[in-house]
């Protein structure tokens, strides 16, 4: 049975939740664009140190960068796995999802815990406040995602997601992969074009 055909059909062809989740995900891509656009005003315009290249540490941010864009395609193998009823497929690819979410939320307590012990606060100057802003913003969300997706897992585990409620975990999936995107643009906005 096709996953979408227990959802009544919508005037706009989209099933209403999916649709409810591509408007919160436009909204959210507002709220991003507003906090890069913020850190792109103050960037240089610190007058007291630390500054960016004095603390930022490019390979293990970058290693992070890798497994978080490598969890979308983790999502989909998952999500494919839902879909054609492979209980095996569905929990392994999502298993690996979750497991490179924690290691970029790992990956960002231990920079911020770096970063607090060189002296840059979020008081410190413009590019702690701006720094730390967007991107604690953004490991919230990655961690509501890893939460989102473990709570799906614990379901799968115990057998309630069926192919017929794949659509549950597609719209989680939709989610994560709006995390991945945002980290496409901080990733190289922040470490890679600082000064």
């Amino acid at each position: 049975m096709d996953a979408h055909a227990l959802h009544p059909a919508t005037s706009t062809g989209i099933p209403n939740r999916k649709l409810a989740i591509w408007t919160f995900i436009g909204s959210e891509c507002l709220f991003f664009a507003s906090l890069i656009s913020v850190y792109l005003v103050y960037k240089g315009k610190s007058l007291v140190g630390p500054y960016p290249s004095e603390i930022f540490e490019i390979p293990l941010v970058t290693v992070g960068t890798a497994l978080l864009l490598f969890s979308s395609l983790f999502v989909v193998l998952a999500l494919n796995g839902c879909e054609q009823g492979n209980r095996k497929k569905f929990l392994g690819w999502l298993a690996m999802t979750i497991l490179c979410g924690l290691f970029f939320i790992g990956m960002q307590v231990y920079e911020f815990t770096h970063f607090f012990h060189e002296g840059l606060t979020m008081q410190k100057n413009l590019f702690g406040a701006s720094f730390f802003t967007l991107t604690g913003f953004h490991g919230t969300h990655v961690t509501i995602g890893v939460i989102w997706l473990l709570s799906i897992f614990i379901e799968g585990v115990r057998g309630h997601v069926p192919p017929a409620k794949a659509l549950n975990f597609e719209i989680a999936a939709l989610y994560w992969h709006f995390v991945d995107v945002v980290w496409i643009v901080i990733f190289p906005v922040v470490y890679l074009m600082n000064s």
